[in-house]
């Protein structure tokens, strides 16, 4: 198999004292990474070395992005802060060009043979469900960053996320659909393919029927179709007030286009998986009006936000979005364990990072559960003029 790599961000941009380079790295052929080279010309064993797997390319590469500039700035941060424990911190990154399979891999990689102390991703559900185990049997931990499939975690006690889940998130769609937009009957269309697509119309149809309302037909398309005329014309005859799509941005954007087309007129509602300005270049118009819950609102006035935005802004010219955040907080939320931790090794660092408690992240202060998944609010965002406005927090 050829996994195609991304080189680490070590020197080329993760250090404030290292010249910024703005251009996006390009994918290595050749199944290796390009080697993390000294910090500011420290021997590698004065380097504590992460991992990152991110959709660099490929269907979710906005995700992917994303994630790893809100990495990067932490990073950055903390090595001009002094590193942890007398050493600077350098990450090396992999593409899984959004495929599961390139996930597995690329997570096997960073713990067979560049021997990182923890391991940063994934985005995608389906892709952090491939790269769990392999963190698990070789007992390094592991953060998603926003991975909201409650079986994520449950592959074993050295993965975590710093994102809450699809229960809650699903939840909070389906009472705000219910409660506020005073919605007496929905339409579904999931993706069949993702995991993080079914979870959420599970939660959803549960929730809302619960509530009183009627679920009045539910269609499916599978991850790279391109035409979902079909699903919305039978749709269209169910004659929903909401439609509810639970997937992410690229298929939302021609989703809400051909609803356009075909003349639907209903209220779409989705997740945090909408949330990249590529909903807007590639949807147009065509998703205004829709609702969303999200993790983080750039609208937040608290200062620890406007702050993290402030900087994020300064670095990558852009104003972060909530996968920018989430990244953020995961690779902080390491760094801290690493700080608290007797040693780098896998079982102290785990103990360590399960033990956090009201961390003060950029979307949301985080305490980790039992079951290693953070208790934090979600926000309700909706699209307006090329725009995620906030509209209201819903509490756990």
């Amino acid at each position: 198999m050829r996994l195609h790599v991304l080189a680490a961000l070590a020197s080329l941009s993760l250090f404030a004292a290292c010249e910024k380079k703005k251009t996006e790295p390009a994918p290595v052929a050749g199944g290796t990474a390009t080697d993390v080279k000294p910090v500011e010309n420290k021997p590698a064993e004065d380097v504590i070395l992460l991992g990152e797997v991110g959709s660099l390319t490929g269907s979710e590469a906005a995700f992917g992005i994303s994630t790893r500039n809100g990495i990067e700035l932490a990073l950055e941060e903390a090595n001009a802060a002094g590193g942890v424990k007398g050493k600077k911190l350098a990450v090396r990154v992999y593409d899984d060009q959004s495929k599961p399979e390139e996930a597995a891999a690329a997570a096997t990689r960073l713990v067979t043979q560049d021997k990182v102390v923890a391991i940063l991703g994934e985005v995608a559900s389906s892709n952090s469900l491939a790269m769990a185990p392999k963190a698990q049997a070789a007992q390094v931990p592991r953060v998603s960053p926003s991975s909201t499939n409650p079986k994520v975690t449950e592959v074993g006690d050295y993965i975590f996320r710093v994102c809450f889940i699809d229960p809650f998130q699903g939840a909070v769609m389906a009472r705000y659909a219910k409660e506020t937009l005073k919605f007496s009957n929905v339409a579904i269309l999931t993706d069949k393919k993702s995991a993080y697509s079914e979870g959420l119309t599970e939660v959803f149809q549960a929730k809302f029927s619960g509530a009183g309302g009627k679920i009045v037909g539910v269609e499916a398309y599978s991850k790279g179709d391109t035409d979902f005329r079909a699903q919305l014309t039978n749709i269209k005859k169910l004659k929903p007030e909401g439609l509810y799509v639970p997937g992410y941005y690229q298929d939302v954007a021609l989703i809400a286009e051909q609803a356009k087309e075909l003349g639907l007129k209903t209220v779409m509602m989705g997740g945090d998986g909408w949330d990249s300005s590529k909903l807007f270049e590639l949807g147009g118009d065509a998703v205004d009006g829709s609702y969303v819950s999200n993790h983080y609102s750039s609208d937040d006035p608290s200062p620890r936000v406007q702050e993290f935005i402030k900087r994020y802004q300064a670095k990558f010219k852009t104003t972060p979005d909530s996968l920018a955040a989430l990244g953020y907080d995961s690779a902080n939320v390491v760094i801290e364990a690493m700080k608290r931790s007797a040693d780098l090794s896998g079982p102290a660092l785990r103990e360590e990072i399960a033990k956090t408690k009201d961390f003060p992240g950029v979307a949301g202060t985080i305490t980790l559960d039992a079951q290693r998944n953070p208790v934090k609010p979600a926000v309700v965002l909706k699209v307006e003029g090329g725009k995620f406005k906030y509209v209201d927090t819903v509490s756990p």
